[in-house]
C-alpha cells in the first residue's frame, strides 16, 4: 500500500492497535453537539493522558478544529495531530517514558 492509498482510517487503526499493544487505553472521543473535539483520548499507564487528532497523509485540522484545539491548549491540554503510521509510531516511541521504561520526556 503506497502513501497515497492511506486513508485516515488506517492510521487510527494503527495508531489504537500500537497504542493498546503498548498498553495504554486509547478511547474514541465523540461529543453529540461540540463538533472538532479530537478523535482520541490516550490513557497512559502513568496516569496522565493525551488528546490526538488523526488525519489522512496531509490532511490538517479543519479550522473549527484548530480553535477547539487552541482552547483546551490554553487550558493545559494540548492536542496532537498525527497523519500518517509512521507518525503513529513517532508518537508512542515519543510518549515511551509514560510506560515506565525510559524513552523522551
Amino acid at each position: 500500500m503506497s502513501a497515497a492509498d492511506v486513508t485516515e482510517r488506517d492510521v487510527e487503526r494503527a495508531f489504537a492497535e500500537h497504542g493498546r499493544r503498548l498498553g495504554a487505553e486509547v478511547l474514541k472521543l465523540t461529543s453529540p453537539g461540540n463538533a472538532g473535539v479530537p478523535d482520541r483520548l490516550v490513557l497512559f499507564p502513568d496516569g496522565t493522558h493525551a488528546l490526538v487528532e488523526l488525519k489522512a497523509p496531509g490532511k490538517r485540522p479543519r479550522p473549527l478544529q484548530q480553535r477547539v484545539f487552541s482552547r483546551l491548549a490554553a487550558q493545559g491540554h494540548p492536542v496532537t495531530v498525527v497523519d500518517s503510521k509512521a507518525g503513529a509510531q513517532l508518537f508512542w516511541a515519543r510518549n515511551r517514558w509514560r510506560f515506565g521504561g525510559g524513552g523522551e520526556r
